[in-house]
């Protein structure tokens, strides 16, 4: 009578948990948590225990555990207590990026073969503020310039997400410049600076301006960048780009040093007026680790080899100046194409290393997890065993697959059974990796005493 009355329990559990809309939800077997980055290692997610309609001390008696696909374990079970909690202590950012919802997914085994997806949110916390790239900018700008001619100034990054992210920009009071901010189709914020007066190299010809970045947590983080504005001679040309967008797509093997693109850009003036260097703007340090650009060629090259699975994507701008400050910008995409340079991978989640001989067909003796890194069908991936083997192959849920027994067994024929699964992704060429469970067959009383011969026959002296 426990079971029905644990099931009741956790129908009531899902029917709370939906009216009162608390942070943990739970429904076809499907729990939902969440947990604040950052928190200390310990601290308490859900109560897993209830969550599945157990009492505490029935954890350890159903073997609950938990599986994961990752490579690092971000949560434990606590067996008294039945409660989920962190194994140390999680950074969203290095999780997640700047995705807008950070999702852990893992499952629950219990009883060796049942299992109960769970996932849990990582919500952020305002624990990064807005940095530039470097803290020092220059902007050159010529004498005859008028007012109202904007500067782009390198713009400030914030790890973080939503409203802890950055939020505004604040310049230093002063006569001759004023802030605008642009909003790009990305969401990202570009401040400009506004020339309000005309300058006067003669007057003064070095203008010294603080840019403050600040993010909307609480309390709000932030950063100063100085700018240094320096007042030049004329220049009536600034150079220009050949395209406004520069693509390329590469595979992920390419090798170190090589020349991804080139950009070129063009100012008509002459001398130091029309010697165009070029340099990256919209960029993040670690790109700069992977990527080179030749500031007088514009060659794009690399600097380390690059991974499709873990960035497929790079997005960044360049920038074109010239002698005396004129600047303008393209922005350059790389677009990485996955090899097939990962063989799939076999995790054995659960095994029964001894059957008995009497086992019906359809018994489940082993549970299993495939994986491979790469995408497409360089991550698709099968899995055989031998044909000639009293078992078979049954999918679970994700990636997860049961062997299940096919036929009798007779312990007398064979009394061990060594199956290799065998994982094949879906690449060109293919890769493949082989896992080995030896499987025992415990025998049964199936086989009744036999004499060698029906009868015997034997003479003996009167």
């Amino acid at each position: 009578m426990a079971a029905p009355q644990r099931g009741r329990d956790y129908r009531r559990f899902i029917l709370l948990s939906i009216l009162l809309g608390t942070q943990r939800e739970a429904w076809a077997g499907h729990l939902l948590y969440s947990v604040p980055e950052e928190t200390d290692k310990g601290s308490f997610v859900g109560n897993i225990a209830k969550d599945l309609g157990l009492e505490p001390g029935e954890l350890a008696e159903r073997g609950v555990r938990i599986v994961s696909r990752g490579r690092t374990q971000l949560f434990t079970l606590n067996p008294r207590s039945g409660s989920l909690v962190t194994a140390d202590r999680i950074d969203r950012e290095e999780l997640c990026a700047q995705s807008a919802r950070c999702l852990v997914n893992f499952n629950i085994l219990m009883d060796k073969m049942n299992l109960y997806p769970v996932e849990v949110e990582i919500i952020d916390v305002n624990d990064n503020a807005p940095r530039f790239l470097t803290e020092e900018m220059t902007v050159k700008i010529t004498e005859n310039t008028a007012p109202g001619v904007r500067f782009p100034l390198n713009e400030a990054w914030d790890p973080d997400v939503g409203t802890n992210s950055l939020q505004s920009y604040q310049l230093s009071p002063n006569q001759h410049f004023s802030l605008v901010v642009q909003n790009g189709d990305d969401g990202a914020k570009y401040p400009e600076l506004v020339l309000e007066r005309v300058l006067d190299r003669e007057e003064k010809a070095v203008h010294h301006l603080l840019l403050t970045a600040s993010d909307g947590g609480h309390p709000p983080r932030s950063q100063t960048a100085r700018i240094q504005v320096t007042v030049v001679d004329v220049n009536d040309h600034a150079p220009v780009f050949s395209l406004p967008q520069y693509q390329v797509t590469v595979p992920e093997n390419v090798p170190v040093g090589a020349r991804l693109l080139t950009v070129h850009a063009v100012d008509l003036d002459e001398g130091v007026n029309g010697e165009v260097t070029y340099s990256f703007r919209k960029i993040t340090q670690k790109i700069l680790q992977i990527f080179r650009l030749n500031p007088h060629t514009g060659e794009l090259s690399t600097l380390e080899g690059l991974d499709y699975e873990e960035s497929s994507y790079y997005e960044m701008e360049v920038q074109a100046q010239d002698g005396p400050g004129s600047m303008t910008r393209a922005k350059v995409i790389i677009t990485v194409l996955d090899v097939n340079d990962n063989a799939p991978e076999v995790t054995v989640t659960s095994v029964s290393n001894s059957i008995p001989e009497d086992t019906p067909p359809g018994t489940v003796v082993a549970l299993f997890y495939l994986q491979d890194r790469d995408s497409g069908k360089n991550g698709e991936v099968t899995c055989t065993i031998s044909e000639n083997l009293p078992f078979k192959l049954e999918r679970s849920i994700d990636n997860y697959y049961r062997l299940m027994t096919a036929k009798n067994l007779d312990r007398e024929k064979c009394s061990v059974y060594n199956i290799t699964l065998k994982a094949t992704d879906g690449g060109t060429p293919p890769l493949s990796s082989e896992t080995r469970i030896s499987m025992n067959v415990a025998d049964t009383n199936d086989n009744p005493p036999a004499f060698p011969q029906s009868s015997y026959s034997v003479y003996i002296p009167e």
